[in-house]
């Protein structure tokens, strides 16, 4: 029977899924800042009488 208890990660192979983790956090990170992005200009072309139609307010855009 054999086991994998004492079988060991490769060298280097923690510090490539530590590199490969920021990488994948930096992507995610600007994808959620750039859809962020996009809704505050989405709401910033909106009138102020179509913003308090969904209930929001000018300096409610900066809070998103």
């Amino acid at each position: 029977m054999a086991t994998t208890a004492n079988i060991h990660a490769p060298l280097g192979a923690a510090t490539i899924l530590h590199v490969v983790d920021a990488f994948t956090n930096v992507f995610s990170n600007a994808a959620e800042w750039n859809t962020s992005r996009k809704t505050r200009k989405a709401l910033s072309d909106l009138s102020d009488t179509q913003l308090e139609d969904i209930g929001l307010c000018r300096a409610d855009i900066e809070k998103i």
